[in-house]
């Protein structure tokens, strides 16, 4: 009876109010607008070998470019390979780090296995999501995305949950080709209405043949919009030959 006497008092206890008896998760954010255009298939991990790049000096070009220095932070996402990893590594030096980040677990796996037999101690290998890279707050001066955005299936949640993780004066740093997103390239104008619609400003674009197509740069400006409020981009028809629009100018 005792044992009885103290149970009930203890469920009384739960039942003031002061704490709920069953804990609630926080609500997802969203939902984020689907992407008005062909997503490309993710073929392989390697774009190319990377002798062929070394010699039209691509990575360096993309890294002086980017203004990539030693002592930074930089994300490499959708690292594949590692062929900007290994030299990105190189770039910071020993006071700078690397994040190399992919979305299949066995390229993270063999990539961490490369990091570790080059001895790359600046260097740490992440699994992110398709539409989530999973990189800490605050953490870099540039997150890099080669020839990858095109596959990104979510492209506006994927922007939203990246802009914390760049520090105040950080940049994002897109090298795409100028052709449809289902060939594998995303035309300039809809990549800078898909990073607009999300709160990013464009702070540079230019034409850069040694990496096959244009580097871009954008950098958050203002509040992260709610995602409710995101509007998605319209693909003009190909035969009008327009930019895209953001539907809310529509």
């Amino acid at each position: 009876m005792r044992a009885a006497a103290l149970l009930a008092l203890t469920l009384l206890g739960a039942c003031d109010g002061s704490k709920p008896l069953i804990k609630r998760e926080p609500e997802q954010p969203g939902p984020f607008p689907a992407a008005d255009r062909p997503v490309a298939h993710i073929v392989s991990s390697r774009w190319s070998n990377e002798e062929a790049r070394d010699r039209l000096r691509e990575a360096s070009q993309v890294m002086d470019r980017a203004s990539i220095r030693p002592g930074m932070t930089v994300a490499d996402i959708g690292a594949g390979e590692g062929y900007y990893t290994i030299r990105l590594a190189a770039r910071v030096g020993e006071d700078g780090r690397v994040l190399a980040e992919d979305i299949f677990a066995s390229v993270r796996d063999e990539l961490a296995e490369r990091v570790a037999r080059e001895r790359l101690d600046n260097v740490s290998v992440r699994l992110g999501t398709p539409a989530d890279p999973k990189l800490p707050e605050n953490s870099f001066d540039r997150v890099l995305m080669v020839h990858m955005y095109h596959e990104i299936e979510q492209p506006y949640e994927f922007l939203w949950r990246l802009r914390p993780s760049l520090k105040p004066d950080g940049l994002v740093v897109v090298v795409d080709a100028d052709r449809a997103t289902q060939n594998h390239g995303t035309p300039p104008a809809l990549l800078a209405c898909e990073f607009a619609a999300v709160g990013y400003r464009r702070v540079s674009m230019e034409n850069l043949p040694s990496a096959g197509g244009y580097l871009a740069t954008f950098r958050p400006q203002g509040p992260r919009p709610d995602p409710e409020t995101i509007r998605r981009c319209q693909l003009a028809p190909p035969a009008l030959n327009e930019a895209p629009r953001s539907a809310a100018q529509r």
